[in-house]
């Protein structure tokens, strides 16, 4: 099912009822952005299309009732939709004044925000439906290659993200591809002229980290001649991409906290701060809220990592993609192997599309390169490894099936011929007593 076209932004300062409706949302087919405060969410509307607001009134620092009045003012277009564990007339009455639409009550069920977010947004204009920048045959965007309704909901979310500079979270199994989304949301947009770095943490050494992120100012080490540019400064005015952000230091995160939070950045052995203008795009293969649990990713960085949250489905999820997936890898690797524009024979194309791909992609692709090296003029099911052709699981033995007690007096006799015919042996095979084995000999 595609994304309903609006786009609702959740401002609250607990993150359980953050996520709590974040999750309701989804489950009713919304974008959401969320916010955990009302500092983040001005820069969140400033940046994007945002079609309802919900937010808590009683937040530190500037409360939801001041976003209420701030949203009327600077986007009147907006509904908006209040929500407080501490329902009063009067609060009630000031937030409508101040052009709230609906006021809610801790706790409500998904379907009380259902009818609220509805009402919320049926008065507002309908869009028009806008035309992606898809190819026509639906098999790529971008970088992305498919047409399963899996990848589908990828690009959907692309497509609202990528003419902004709104954080993305990336996660997915390794190999499915979330550096080539991370691409894609670059690439397609308007900010496809500017840099795109993309940067392994797990790559870097951990004491290294830091100096390659922000730079470092000469004489800061045993080394450092020169003053030097970090990445960030070289995704200036475009995006940087941090895979594997769960290797990074506790003392890196929080400098990444700072660049997200200011949009500034020190660089090692200085205390001069610099702008940077960057769009941030993290990705994992790994739980972060078990890193956190165990101290090891700060949960403040993790919440404003997650503006929008991005899952890339495995290839086992999308296994109607595998064929046009095979056939980009044949042509990539016959160019690249000179003159090697090998076919594939549908039955090891079936092959292909049955398997599971614990690898994913990576994997799909691995086998085709290594198909294309050892083939003679067609791929076929010959030239595909074991472990992808059709197997079968016979009955032990090959015998037929039978019943309990006859497999138990056939076994029992085998014991008994092993041991010959010592029942006290084969009574401690059998891990029973002498006497219940004498039993089941009668």
């Amino acid at each position: 099912m595609a994304l309903n076209r609006e786009n609702i932004l959740i401002v609250d300062d607990d993150v359980h009822i953050l996520e709590l409706i974040q999750r309701h949302l989804k489950a009713l087919n919304y974008h959401t952005y969320k916010a955990i405060s009302v500092k983040e969410a001005i820069t969140i509307l400033q940046d994007k299309a945002i079609d309802l607001l919900i937010t808590d009134l009683r937040m530190p620092g500037v409360d939801g009732l001041e976003l209420v009045k701030y949203v009327s003012e600077h986007f009147p277009h907006i509904p908006k939709l209040v929500v407080t564990g501490y329902p009063s007339i009067d609060g009630a009455l000031d937030a409508l004044k101040s052009g709230a639409m609906e006021y809610m009550t801790k706790p409500f069920t998904k379907e009380e925000l259902k009818k609220a977010v509805l009402n919320a947004l049926k008065d507002k204009p309908k869009k028009k439906q806008v035309v992606s920048n898809v190819a026509k045959d639906n098999k790529a965007y971008g970088e992305l290659i498919g047409k399963s309704k899996a990848l589908k909901k990828v690009t959907d979310v692309i497509e609202r993200v990528k003419n902004n500079k709104a954080t993305v979270f990336i996660t997915g199994e390794s190999g499915t591809g979330k550096e080539l989304v991370a691409r894609s949301i670059h690439y397609m947009g308007k900010y496809a002229t500017a840099p795109f770095v993309a940067v392994n943490c797990g790559a870097i050494p951990e004491n290294l980290l830091e100096s390659e992120l922000f730079g470092y100012a000469k004489g800061a080490f045993t080394g450092a001649d020169t003053q030097r540019d970090g990445f960030f400064q070289a995704a200036h005015r475009g995006t940087i991409f941090l895979d594997e952000i769960g290797n990074a230091s506790l003392a890196t995160q929080l400098r990444l906290l700072r660049v997200l939070q200011e949009k500034e950045i020190t660089r090692v052995g200085s205390q001069k701060v610099e702008y940077v203008d960057v769009r941030v795009i993290a990705a994992t293969n790994v739980n972060l809220k078990d890193l956190i649990a165990k101290g090891r990713f700060r949960e403040d960085l993790f919440y404003r990592l997650t503006v929008v949250e991005l899952e890339v489905p495995p290839l086992r999820a999308r296994l109607e993609d595998v064929a046009v997936l095979a056939q980009t890898f044949l042509f990539k690797y016959g160019v690249e192997f000179k003159d090697r524009l090998i076919p594939i024979t549908e039955d090891a194309l079936a092959a292909l599309e049955r398997y599971t791909w614990p690898g994913n992609i990576r994997e799909l692709e691995n086998v085709i390169q290594r198909a294309v090296i050892m083939c003679h003029k067609q791929i076929t099911i010959a030239d595909l490894p074991e472990h992808l052709k059709y197997t079968i699981d016979f009955p032990e033995d090959n015998q037929e099936l039978l019943p309990l007690k006859t497999v138990e007096r056939n076994y029992i006799l085998k014991v008994l011929e092993f041991t010959k015919n010592n029942k006290t042996q084969a009574a401690k095979i059998l891990q029973i007593d002498r006497k219940t084995l004498s039993e089941k000999i009668k």
